[in-house]
């Protein structure tokens, strides 16, 4: 294997991010002192991260995918990864953050009302007003003493604003983190037609602003905020920009064109349709070494399709697994088995 592969598909993890060699000048960020890493995961992170390494372990990449990976992590630039559903467009980005250990991948799933807004930040504006009337309703009458009855400041930087903001996952990717995160943008075709374009600023520069921070930074340069892990992170004069750029997989499942300005800032990497070979690897990794002989039949029947059927692997896996657990061995279930294989493996485009 060739020696400049940082990320070799292997499904193993390694300290390979070490030997990145530094980003073209024109992709080199200056987002200041690196934010710590996460001290701590709640039990949904660490759930997410054992989802992950299974994922990661089933993973097999061919070899044009994992040249690509490597020259979006050589180029800091967006991987946008397209192909069929089931393809392992999403798994991409687990195996990448496993085997790196670049830690829990930042999943932002668009959906047709997705804003740019969504994906660096949230601002609870309603809940802080509602604890500020709650605070002024609990302070004492104003009374003969002149120092009672004035509002009262909290002692948090910028009067306490932080508690009510919240990083998306794109925003907790831009933290001037030491090593790149990894982010997931995942079915952008989904998302509303301005998104792809409001996008590409914050592709290029790898930073962002808050306004609500930005308009106290004279007061209070330094706020502490939450990022997507759910731990604080401190935000600097309303800034955030990037140290390492982050390791961004954009999934699409092909149902829109995307602009040209957005193509010209990513890597495209199209997974093609898994052939026989690439299935019984899959089959093998998900249910052992000799699997891929054993099903052989049903890996031959997922294949076999009209033209223009689609069908996803999850469904050749889904079929396996009901075969193996149910135990189907009996001539008598043989037609159980066969009717139901074949509404397992119905085409996702056919509803009758």
């Amino acid at each position: 294997m060739s020696d400049w592969l940082i990320y070799r598909g292997a499904g193993a993890p390694h300290d390979g991010i070490e030997q990145l060699p530094p980003p073209p000048p024109w992709r080199d960020f200056d987002g200041g002192p690196p934010v710590a890493p996460p001290a701590a995961l709640d039990h949904a992170s660490e759930r997410r991260l054992g989802v992950q390494r299974r994922e990661a372990s089933y993973h097999r990449p061919g070899e044009t995918e994992r040249e690509l990976v490597n020259a979006a992590l050589y180029l800091r630039r967006p991987l946008l990864v397209t192909g069929a559903p089931g393809s392992g467009k999403s798994t991409l980005a687990h195996s990448v953050a496993y085997e790196l250990g670049l830690g829990r991948v930042l999943n932002w799933s668009i959906v047709s009302r997705s804003s740019l807004r969504d994906g660096l930040y949230e601002y609870d504006a309603i809940g802080r007003l509602q604890d500020l009337q709650i605070a002024r309703a609990a302070q004492p009458k104003p009374g003969p003493g002149p120092a009672e009855g004035r509002p009262r400041t909290p002692d948090e930087p910028g009067g306490g604003i932080g508690r009510y903001i919240r990083l998306g996952p794109l925003g907790t990717a831009l933290l001037p983190a030491a090593k790149p995160r990894v982010l997931l943008v995942d079915e952008l075709d989904k998302s509303d037609i301005d998104l792809p374009n409001d996008l590409l600023n914050v592709l290029e520069e790898g930073e962002f602003r808050i306004p609500e921070l930005e308009r106290l930074a004279g007061s209070a340069p330094e706020v502490p905020v939450l990022s997507d892990d759910g731990g604080q992170v401190t935000v600097r004069d309303g800034r955030v920009r990037c140290r390492a750029f982050p390791f961004i997989v954009l999934t699409s499942n092909g149902e829109r064109d995307f602009p040209a300005p957005l193509l010209r800032r990513c890597i495209h990497l199209n997974i093609p349709t898994p052939d026989k070979e690439r299935l019984a690897d899959m089959v093998r990794a998900h249910f052992g070494e000799s699997a891929a002989a054993d099903y052989e039949p049903l890996i031959d029947r997922f294949l076999d399709r009209e033209p223009g059927d689609v069908r996803a692997v999850d469904q050749l896996l889904n079929a396996i697994h009901l075969t193996q657990k149910a135990g189907w061995a009996d001539e008598d279930e043989e037609e159980t088995r066969r009717r139901l294989t074949a509404e397992l493996l119905r085409p996702l485009d056919r509803t009758r």
